[in-house]
């Protein structure tokens, strides 16, 4: 095995508390005024106002952004930059799930690189660290609070840009399981998806390691024992964090291992139609590791395994089948739509979509390679 690297923030800090530890860590760092990227919701909500009334009490002043869009846009980086610079923020705190932190991370990047965030698209484009960042997470799924990736959405190309560079890893995370509590179930449930999602892929990339292999089968357990309940009832706190620590695990594993073809794919139906990441994840997630069962049926088998299959009499091939009948299950349990046709994905945009996904970084590391036409059929499969 060649040489590989382990990305993470320096500082990270999980559990009941975490927001009020985190407070006092950015007291020591020194920081004084933040600019913090949030969505309206949150606003709405008062947790930002809650935020903002905890790092004042200790001396640091605050600037609100909340125009992040649930897939956020080149736009959206663009007027957070602008506001960050007017009032001559010396941090920024992402501030909710995974589209604040995306968004966060490509104002900070910009604001320490400069010129436009599509510039950075790609892998490890720009020169220098962002500017100091401080992710606050509010959901258990896209683990963007402590990875080295960012998704941000072109709006002239209708694309979702795949950002990939060491200098977007935040200088500290937070999962503060009682800030995702009473979180909608629908919510809960599609962030969910899309933290399975990233430990399967993970654990079939052809990038995997023992390390993430760990990150990565640990957090499918979790998920698979904690996902249903924190559905069912959003103020189960101790569901709440054994997700929060899932979401967190699975971040772990594919900041290192990377992703594969459901991301790649799911990304484009976001950037298109502005879907739900989520969403798009676990519809994919059973077709893309259908056709990937023929070169890491072994994987799926363990992916069944974790999951609460009893596979100890099936052979790999029946192993891999019973993972995507434990993916599906899971998903029905938890009412995530079933068809692509019924998020209006239609036909004729499939041959342009799997154009886009197959050049989508996220692509690199699935442990098949796919052509166009088998693209296509994937998402067909999923209509």
């Amino acid at each position: 095995m060649t040489a590989s690297k382990f990305f993470i923030p320096s500082v990270n800090t999980v559990g009941q508390g975490a927001l009020d530890v985190a407070v006092d860590d950015i007291v020591a760092l020194g920081f004084k005024k933040a600019l913090i990227v949030t969505d309206k919701p949150l606003v709405q909500l008062g947790m930002v106002a809650n935020l903002s009334d905890k790092l004042a009490s200790k001396g640091i002043a605050a600037i609100v952004f909340d125009g992040t869009q649930p897939n956020p846009t080149t736009g959206n980086v663009d007027a957070g930059l602008a506001l960050l610079n007017e009032h001559q923020c010396d941090f920024v705190i992402s501030f909710g799930g995974g589209s604040p932190h995306d968004c966060a991370k490509g104002i900070a990047l910009v604001a320490a690189n400069g010129g436009k965030i599509a510039d950075y698209e790609g892998v490890d484009k720009s020169a220098k660290p962002q500017m100091p960042l401080v992710a606050i997470n509010t959901t258990a799924g896209t683990a963007s609070e402590m990875t080295r990736f960012c998704i941000i959405t072109d709006e002239a190309r209708h694309i979702k840009m795949a950002i990939v560079d060491k200098h977007t890893t935040p200088l500290l995370s937070v999962n503060d399981p009682e800030l995702m509590k009473a979180k909608p179930a629908f919510l809960t449930a599609a962030t969910g998806m899309d933290a399975l999602t990233h430990a399967i892929e993970a654990l079939v990339s052809i990038a995997a390691t023992p390390i993430t292999d760990a990150c990565a089968e640990k957090a499918i357990t979790l998920i698979a024992n904690n996902l249903r309940q924190a559905v069912k009832d959003g103020n189960d706190i101790d569901a709440r964090e054994q997700m929060a620590y899932a979401q967190f695990l699975a971040g772990m594993a594919f900041n290192n291992a990377s992703l594969g073809h459901v991301h790649a794919m799911a990304h484009q139906l976001g950037g298109f139609y502005d879907l739900p990441h989520g969403v798009c994840n676990a519809l994919l997630l059973p077709h893309v590791q259908e056709f990937n069962a023929t070169v890491v049926a072994d994987k799926l088998k363990l992916v069944a395994h974790l999951m609460g299959k009893d596979v100890a009499a099936m052979s790999d091939e029946q192993g891999a089948q019973a993972a995507l009948q434990a993916i599906r299950e899971l998903s029905l349990d938890i009412d995530i739509p079933q068809s692509l046709a019924g998020l209006g994905v239609k036909e004729e945009d499939i041959p342009t979509l799997a154009t886009n996904a197959l050049n989508d970084a996220c692509g690199l590391t699935n442990p098949r390679e796919a052509s166009h036409e088998q693209i296509c059929q994937i998402y067909k499969n999923a209509l």
